[in-house]
């Protein structure tokens, strides 16, 4: 495996998460204060929670927990989960785990950056299938089917999709996983904004629910807005994957932090009353977020995302988006992505377009700051 290049996202990240006045950009919904988490748990479980210790637990995860998640699956147990110290470490164990110089990978574009780094890196070569705009960044599987290879071995996916909020059609969902298990592939889909969805017959199966070799990825930072927690999982009956998954993990974290995978266990069997409130808030803010592109035709194009929380809108000042996002975070605080962070080493990403967020609370005061910035300029 060779170096790994910077996550352009996070290096961003790292110089402006903390210091913008207004995240107007963050991919997950808001989170809750420990006292509002507890609130929500039975006597059991609070009891439970009193009685944590600070010792190690076992490296696949707390038992208690992993049957908590396999409940939140149509028909998986306890056994076909294995925890992680958040979502971008199961997805890189999972790559290495899935890949070798061998072997083909598809991977769908635009997309979080590590979904596709990590096949480029690891894998012998990767074919990038495109989410178009003017498809509303739908899954085409004619595309995939060019795509394949004698040799491929795992196609990627992520529906919701980040950055554009889009949901594959339930029907070619379902095909692709059909296509996946009649050529032994290995589907795996980042699940991590499921349960957002703007209409629940919108929600797509879950790809561990489907065939064997689905691998579902999820973790308690996106849509249930508990990043703090740094809990994530995959789903998977390939055991034989779960196991070489769970030996690197031994080079990783080892184990998950106790007292998180107790709080985990509390806000999953919350699911329901924590994924309504911010589906909720999601479709507040995301009319807010139309209401004011409106004000600005001759500057942005908006279209609601399908679900999650993010959208990828298209920026048409004469500036261009790299510098309008750089200016707004700058003068005024106002922190967007721009599509730069997007850029793909397998296809092109439309240049015009940049991530904004839904799931937080108290957007107003960002959306005055960028109207304040839009009067002076």
């Amino acid at each position: 495996m060779t170096p790994l290049p910077d996550f352009r996202l996070e290096t961003h990240f790292s110089r402006w998460e903390f210091k913008a006045r207004h995240h107007m950009t963050a991919s997950d919904a808001e989170t809750m204060s420990m006292s509002e988490l507890l609130a929500l748990a039975g006597p059991e479980d609070l009891e439970a929670w009193e009685r944590v210790s600070l010792g190690y637990t076992q490296t696949w995860g707390a038992p208690e927990l992993r049957e908590i998640i396999a409940s939140t699956y149509e028909t998986l147990g306890g056994a076909d989960i294995l925890t992680f110290a958040g979502a971008e470490e199961g997805l890189y164990c999972a790559m290495l785990a899935l890949l070798g110089p061998d072997d083909h990978a598809i991977v769908t574009v635009p997309n979080y950056q590590s979904m596709e780094t990590l096949p480029v890196t690891i894998a012998g070569s990767v074919t990038g299938v495109a989410l178009r705009p003017e498809n509303r960044w739908r899954l085409d599987l004619d595309d995939v089917r060019a795509a394949l290879r004698p040799e491929t071995r795992l196609i990627a996916v992520n529906f919701p999709n980040n950055p554009t909020g889009a949901i594959a059609d339930q029907a070619t969902f379902r095909e692709l996983a059909a296509l996946c298990a009649e050529r032994g592939i290995h589907l795996f889909s980042d699940e991590v904004y499921r349960g957002l969805e703007v209409d629940d017959a919108k929600r797509l199966p879950q790809a561990a629910d489907l065939f064997d070799r689905g691998i579902s990825l999820n973790v308690m930072s996106k849509a249930y807005g508990l990043p703090g927690l740094r809990i994530g999982w995959i789903a998977c009956r390939d055991h034989a994957l779960l196991e070489r998954m769970e030996k690197m993990k031994h080079y990783l974290s080892i184990c998950n932090a106790r007292p998180s995978e107790v709080l985990a266990g509390i806000a999953l069997k919350s699911r329901e009353t924590i994924l309504a409130r911010n589906r909720a808030l999601c479709a507040d803010n995301s009319e807010k977020l139309g209401r004011f592109f409106a004000d600005y035709p001759h500057l942005y194009e908006f279209s609601p995302p399908d679900g999650g929380c993010v959208a990828f809108a298209r920026y048409l000042g004469a500036d261009g988006v790299e510098a309008h996002c750089r200016r707004l975070v700058e003068e005024k605080g106002v922190l967007l992505l721009p599509s730069s962070l997007y850029v793909s080493d397998l296809l092109p990403v439309p240049a015009d377009r940049f991530r904004v967020g839904i799931g937080r609370r108290n957007i107003d005061a960002g959306f005055a700051a960028w109207r304040k910035f839009l009067a002076e300029t």
